[in-house]
């Protein structure tokens, strides 16, 4: 259904293009221009012309709207957390309180809040420079 939707877009879209191409601009570049006896008049030709890019534009919209139905049908949603992640209620490593319980963590530090108690054995959070006093 695709497939057939999209072939047939694609014609009115290069019909379209040369319909547009055929008709006379006000410089005369590409248009079939005058000539009598020629097959149409130039106002006959002009306004078949124009009911012809009228009826492919209005044929071009509604192909796209269907298209665009279409695959908003087969979108499907996706996560972009895969299925093979830890549930967001793990517990939490031990040493480490959770941000919410207000225990000093990093969003507190950087709020000017009380500071993170360092953890027993680890190295100091600020470099130690001796004192030549």
């Amino acid at each position: 259904m695709l497939t057939v939707l999209i072939v047939i877009h694609l014609m009115i879209v290069l019909a379209l293009i040369g319909v547009v191409l055929l008709q006379k601009s006000e410089g005369g570049g590409l248009g079939m221009g005058g000539g009598g006896g020629g097959f149409l008049t130039s106002r006959g030709t002009a306004n078949v012309l124009t009911r012809t890019t009228a009826i492919l534009a209005m044929g071009f919209f509604a192909t796209s709207l269907l298209l665009s139905v279409l695959a908003g049908l087969e979108r499907k949603p996706r996560t972009i957390i895969g299925p093979g992640t830890a549930p967001a209620s793990a517990p939490a490593p031990e040493g480490n309180q959770p941000l919410n319980q207000g225990g000093g963590g990093l969003l507190d530090q950087l709020r000017g809040g009380a500071p993170a108690p360092p953890a027993p054995g680890a190295p100091p959070a600020e470099p130690q420079v001796p004192s030549s006093r």
